[in-house]
């Protein structure tokens, strides 16, 4: 005779046993997926996945077990088939969840190199937007492995896992035994055991890859874990490292200012203003910092400027570069101030500045605006005129994502022929996002990776020749600075690991006429970033700047160059001769250089960036 004991204690370890197996089944797809980040990478390690992994898969099996404990408690007392019915519903329902961020996690990873936290949330919540960046074959490929993914899950674990019970004789001592004891082992598996530091990401790292460590890391855990620290550290600043005032003045001896004049390179103090915002635009793509044969246009724009060499994105996503370029704030890794109007209305704003000198400003963007919260961000910043997507004549062909810069720069020309003089005019680029479903044969045949990328950023240059071709013909060219500048990086050809400064490296030119011809063709080897942009026009048109505090005018003749970045909970401090990024995840310098030549001490590098963090979300915290 079997007893209920022997069943209840084999259902309980079976679905744990199954959720264990899952979980490194989601590891072998989403390695597969991403083989080609894997070369050079021992077996060895790779296999290290699978045992780092362990201690958070627990925990995380045991939150997940706390509904089928408290079933099988019942079970212990009364069993009805209802019951086992409930069991394989909740089963079915936790593979949808899972499944769904794993999966996700999937499609994204090469967009954005690293699994799904909180911020991915705001964007689930524009889903339009996801199907319109994304391909439609991709979509219903995954869609399509999705459907697949929960069926043979379920239907393993139906077969395999699923332990029917049944009453043929109770046992009330294992009963009670059951029901006092299991939740103290599911607390002690939940923290991670006796140690009195609670188990989190770290026990997952493990490896100088990146990829390995986010593999490792248990992605229903981590998704709950990033929801659950935003709202804790509403209240509380998650990089307090030092006192606030020893931060504060850490911070303002890193901007030194100081009161001497800045290198005036632009003829005339009030020209007219085009800003074109390079989507994605790696310093990789150019002939300068990387090869000739990818955006020749821009090489011959140099010619006609001057170009800043060494400058770094402030974050990952599109909304912290409008942030950093437009109110010269930087990212704040585990959220964005552009989608939180409470938040953003205390920034500083650059369009509002030069408006006062009675500026014309305009937007233009062939796609939609709703994503990541621009619109209501260039809405605060009293954009005379936003065009977006639907604004554009009907008649000018679309892609997935919205109509190519083959077709928004021509507008956008005429558009600007149509301006009061002087204007303040931007165009957001759109051709080097994914999908990539521009229409252009393929140009550059030799990259082995991002080979989409790099022929957008063909696309993209060719459509700024046709530009500036007939922007030369245009009576107001001479009187007016071009400034083309990214809005973040994004993985290239040089595949660049992507906690490293390299990969963050962006573009960001001054060109035209109107360039003094002394500086035509002259490099800036300052290093800076995007927040810089502000203080660096504004010191070009003769008008103060000290409202953007975390702005530094590159063309000031002893000005102070460091360039700060940051990503997913991790961030980076670059300066000449060395460059630092502390990963708060791992609690560990993910990346430290410094050259024998550079006169910098260690710790005070570190000093330096952990004050930077500290200040800037804090700053961010109080608005």
């Amino acid at each position: 005779m079997t007893f209920l004991h022997k069943k209840i204690s084999k259902s309980f370890f079976k679905q744990m046993l199954f959720l264990l197996i899952f979980f490194d089944c989601n590891r072998i797809v989403f390695l597969f997926f991403n083989l080609k980040y894997l070369a050079g990478v021992s077996f060895w390690n790779i296999f290290g996945v699978f045992w780092y992994s362990f201690p958070l898969d627990i925990s995380t099996i045991c939150y997940m077990m706390m509904c089928p404990f408290l079933l099988l408690c019942i079970q212990n007392f009364f069993t009805h088939k209802w019951l086992d019915l409930l069991h394989k519903i909740y089963v079915l329902l936790m593979l949808l969840i899972v499944l769904l961020i794993s999966t996700a996690e999937i499609a994204v990873y090469d967009e954005w190199k690293t699994k799904l936290h909180y911020k991915a949330l705001l964007y689930i919540m524009h889903p339009s937007e996801i199907l319109s960046t994304a391909p439609t074959w991709q979509l219903i490929v995954f869609l399509l492995f999705f459907l697949i993914q929960v069926v043979t899950y379920f239907y393993l674990y139906l077969k395999l896992f699923f332990y029917k019970i049944v009453i043929h004789k109770r046992n009330y001592l294992f009963a009670g035994i059951f029901v006092v004891l299991t939740p103290a082992l599911l607390f002690l598996g939940m923290r991670g055991g006796f140690h009195q530091i609670p188990i989190n990401q770290s026990q997952s790292y493990f490896s100088n890859h990146d990829i390995l460590n986010l593999t490792s890391v248990n992605s229903g855990w981590n998704i709950v874990s990033s929801i659950r620290q935003n709202y804790e550290y509403l209240d509380k600043n998650p990089y307090q490292y030092y006192d606030l005032n020893e931060a504060k003045q850490t911070v303002k001896d890193m901007f030194n200012m100081k009161n001497d004049s800045t290198t005036l390179v632009v003829k005339t103090q009030r020209p007219n203003i085009v800003l074109f915002i390079l989507e994605g635009w790696s310093a990789s793509l150019i002939e300068s910092q990387g090869d000739k044969e990818i955006t020749p246009f821009f090489h011959e724009l140099e010619k006609n400027g001057v170009l800043f060499t060494n400058i770094y994105s402030s974050g990952t996503r599109s909304q912290e570069g409008m942030a950093a370029i437009y109110s010269g704030f930087p990212a704040q890794t585990i959220t964005t101030i552009a989608q939180e109007p409470e938040k953003y209305s205390k920034l500083p704003s650059l369009n509002k500045k030069i408006k006062a000198q009675g500026y014309y400003s305009s937007y233009y963007f062939g796609g939609q605006l709703i994503y990541g919260n621009i619109k209501s961000y260039l809405s605060f910043n009293e954009m005379d005129k936003i065009v977006e997507g639907n604004d554009f004549p009907s008649s000018l062909p679309h892609g997935k994502l919205g109509i190519h810069d083959e077709y928004t720069f021509p507008y956008f020309m005429k558009e600007l022929g149509k301006q009061k003089q002087p204007f303040f005019s931007s165009i957001f680029t759109m051709s080097t996002h994914s999908p990539y479903d521009f229409d252009m044969k393929e140009k550059i045949h030799w990259a082995p990776f991002e080979k989409a990328y790099v022929n957008s950023a063909y696309y993209s240059d060719n459509c700024l020749r046709n530009f500036f071709a007939e922007a030369q013909k245009q009576t107001w060219f001479d009187n007016t600075l071009f400034i083309l500048i990214s809005d973040h990086g994004h993985s290239s050809y040089p595949n660049y690991e992507f906690c490293s400064p390299e990969y963050h490296k962006i573009v960001f030119m001054m060109a035209g006429n109107v360039i003094k011809d002394e500086f035509k063709g002259k490099k800036v080897e300052k290093i800076g970033s995007q927040v810089d942009l502000p203080a660096t026009l504004l010191g070009q048109m003769g008008l103060t700047h000290h409202e953007f505090e975390w702005s530094k005018d590159l063309l000031q003749k002893n000005g102070p160059e460091f360039a700060f970045y940051d990503y997913y909970n991790a961030f980076g401090l670059v300066k000449h001769g060395a460059a630092y990024v502390f990963d708060v995840r791992s609690n560990s310098n993910w990346l430290l250089r410094i050259d024998s030549t550079a006169n910098i001490n260690e710790s005070f590098l570190q000093k330096q960036a952990k004050s930077y963090m500290q200040c800037v979300f804090q700053e961010y915290m109080d608005f």
